[in-house]
């Protein structure tokens, strides 16, 4: 079965830029997981300060190997003073089938 989470947090004043240059430089790394089937990212039209990263790995194993890619830690560890929230803020989805 996939596993599909949203993950959104909120860059703090002036760190827009900073936060959506790390996000493309991620998103590259994860998008080239065997297991990654969607790693999209969004800003909020109305708040280009809310970021939305919809993500869809093959199965729990592939979001297993995501979690424990080496790239993971250094990418959070330079968020982390840049957003609002203290990490992420993630929700996990179930398909309607």
């Amino acid at each position: 079965m996939k596993k599909t989470l949203f993950a959104e947090f909120t860059a703090r004043e002036g760190a827009v830029g900073e936060v959506a240059r790390l996000l493309r430089d991620y998103a590259r790394e994860v998008r080239a997981e065997e297991g990654n089937l969607a790693f999209d990212v969004y800003t909020k039209e109305a708040d280009p300060h809310a970021f939305w990263i919809f993500e869809v790995y093959r199965d729990e194993n592939a979001f297993k190997a995501h979690l424990n890619a080496p790239y993971g830690p250094p990418f959070n560890t330079a968020l982390a003073p840049l957003i609002e929230e203290d990490a992420s803020v993630l929700t996990y989805l179930d398909a309607l089938d």
